[in-house]
């Protein structure tokens, strides 16, 4: 624990750290389920892995992100036609998890490219034609189902690809996909190594680098009173990604990193990584892994560790209520890229996956695939490489717009548009990361449910 004493100089260095996050504390609006407090009833309590309590912020009622607004400018019956009739259909293929450590995070993905589709269609389609979709499983690391899918989906005429969520898979096919002429384009990408991949200009995502999340995980444990931390960490290009940033955050706040174990994707035991990472005592403990968590968290707490030292990531802040005995979770906290999905949001996702319960990067996967049809009606061109060259101006115009139908009417009248996002606002750089985004920060209810607590924003440049 912190001695009061020392808490407002550490609070002081906290905010002179001129990160260039900006937090916004906000209780999610729209969404159900929101915490009174961040901290949870057993926040107070010690355990054999920490020197003190963690007490995290209390979130605000103050109103949830502006920028994730579902309206429309236009009805889909009022869009005008295009005055382009392509020579082919856009046709899109995703590359998302079905299978493997991520598979959790397809549902929620595949139902945002279905529903941009819908609407998409549901307006006329793009140049002329229908849109068309063909879904094909990423797998993870440990199979070659990617390299197998992507090759199906380029025989099959695709002009871009949404996908892989997995930052390791991208590593294995992005060369495969932009070196065909495709864009590939990843919801759920946020390994920092994607900002200087020579990818000539086909590779996009909507979710922000790592170097965002990690300095806002990394600050907020910090905020919530933790001195040292541990990190048990998926060795990939995601998980040492995240932990460098969540590092170079955690130690720029003036805390200590006192320990961080590895551990391989296909790895099915972590008793030798929870004992050493307990036995440092650390105040907070980062799991930085995909669906491994299932496994870790019951080693923790069966080391004493509290829920309430234990931070999570957008890899494994998911629904455990099915995994774990209720209340092991309750007042642990994780981070996901994005705002939080609103109400209305969540109602469209049912009616094309109406058994959905996790929405991560279900925004950023409705933003992908309709980035993908705006540039296309601007390029007036299904081809790869026209449809990449647009990217830029579509996010950085003077009209502001939300959706298909309002955006592509813009389009269609011959005005620029700056595409504002279910994920937030959406501004492209040239090498393809947006340039700035929020990060939402959830925490777990006594159901071992992630709820939303607030949104921090910041900027990428």
């Amino acid at each position: 624990m912190i001695p009061r004493h020392q808490a407002a100089p550490r609070a002081a260095k906290l905010a002179a750290l001129g990160v260039g996050v900006a937090l916004l504390a906000t209780a999610c609006s729209g969404s159900s389920g929101t915490p009174s407090s961040s901290g949870s009833g057993s926040s107070s309590s010690t355990s054999s892995a920490a020197s003190g309590s963690i007490a995290c912020p209390a979130p605000s009622a103050s109103a949830g992100a502006s920028g994730a607004s579902s309206g429309s400018a236009a009805a889909a019956g009022s869009v005008p036609k295009s005055p382009t009739t392509s020579a082919t259909p856009l046709k899109l293929g995703s590359l998302l998890p079905q299978t493997g450590a991520l598979a959790f995070l397809g549902p929620p993905e595949i139902a945002g490219v279905n529903l941009a589709v819908k609407q998409i269609n549901d307006a006329g389609g793009v140049l002329g034609h229908p849109v068309d979709v063909i879904h094909r499983d990423s797998g993870d690391t440990t199979t070659d189902i990617a390299t197998q899918s992507v090759t199906n989906l380029l025989g099959q005429g695709v002009s871009a690809i949404i996908g892989a969520a997995s930052s390791g898979v991208s590593k294995t096919v992005i060369n495969q996909i932009t070196g065909a002429g495709v864009v590939q384009f990843s919801p759920a990408n946020t390994s920092p190594d994607f900002s200087t991949w020579n990818s000539k200009g086909l590779y996009w995502r909507t979710a922000p680098s790592d170097v965002l999340q990690g300095r806002v995980l990394g600050n907020y444990m910090a905020s919530c009173g933790a001195q040292t931390l541990g990190m048990i960490v998926l060795n990939d290009a995601y998980g040492t990604g995240l932990r460098d940033n969540v590092k170079k955050a955690f130690e720029g706040a003036g805390g200590k990193i006192v320990d961080e174990e590895l551990f391989n994707e296909g790895d099915s035991q972590f008793s030798s990584q929870v004992d050493k990472v307990v036995a440092a005592k650390p105040d907070a403990i980062a799991v930085i892994s995909f669906d491994q968590a299932k496994q870790i968290i019951p080693l923790l707490t069966a080391k004493g560790v509290k829920p309430a030292q234990m931070f999570f990531v957008d890899g494994n802040t998911s629904d455990y209520s099915k995994d774990l005995k209720p209340g092991t979770l309750k007042g642990s906290q994780g981070t996901i890229p994005g705002t939080f999905a609103k109400d209305d949001f969540k109602k469209q996702l049912a009616s094309v996956d109406s058994g959905l319960k996790d929405y991560s990067y279900a925004g950023e996967s409705w933003d992908a695939a309709n980035l993908i049809a705006l540039a296309a009606e601007k390029a007036k061109s299904t081809k790869g490489t026209d449809i990449a060259a647009q990217f830029v101006d579509i996010t950085h115009g003077s009209n502001q717009c939300s959706d298909f139908p309002s955006c592509v009417t813009l389009i269609r009248q011959g005005k620029d548009i700056h595409y504002m996002g279910k994920s937030g606002p959406v501004s492209f750089a040239k090498n393809g990361d947006p340039q700035e985004a929020y990060i939402g920060i959830y925490q777990f209810d006594d159901n071992n449910k992630p709820q939303p607590v607030r949104e921090e924003s910041g900027k990428l440049s």
